[in-house]
């Protein structure tokens, strides 16, 4: 298992990582992480742990590390957003065909003011990138 092990570990956090060590080149052969530098993907920073400053590789890593992890977040966000496109379809079907009275008198006033917000944000947005666009 040691040799399959990669170099660094990037413990994930909502805005960046901790990033980590990995050894298991020790005389009780345990697998040992220590952290040598801590990672913000939206301000771009490294910032070593403590004194410790980092080797050409470690950065070299690292910003890899950011690369990737950047355009995961981005297929991510993107994701998310056509899933809720998907239940969006899921719920007017649901009101069409199966809601209660009951049920939609819960839900109506915040389905209504939501999808008024989106729609007005798009719209907007639309409007910009075609002003843009001439």
């Amino acid at each position: 298992m040691a040799g399959d092990l990669p170099e660094y570990y990037f413990r994930v956090r909502e805005n960046g990582a901790f990033v980590f060590r990995v050894d298991t080149e020790n005389r009780q052969r345990r697998i040992e992480m220590e952290q040598i530098a801590t990672v913000n993907i939206r301000k771009s920073e490294i910032k070593p742990q403590g004194e410790r400053a980092l080797t050409d590789a470690d950065t070299a890593a690292i910003t890899e590390w950011m690369e990737e992890r950047l355009k995961l977040v981005e297929y991510r966000d993107i994701d998310d957003i056509l899933r809720a496109v998907d239940y969006l379809n899921t719920t007017t079907h649901w009101v069409q065909s199966k809601a209660t009275d009951d049920q939609l008198e819960q839900v109506t006033d915040s389905l209504l003011l939501a999808m008024h917000d989106l729609r007005s944000v798009l719209v907007r947005k639309k409007a910009d990138r075609l002003l843009k666009g001439e």
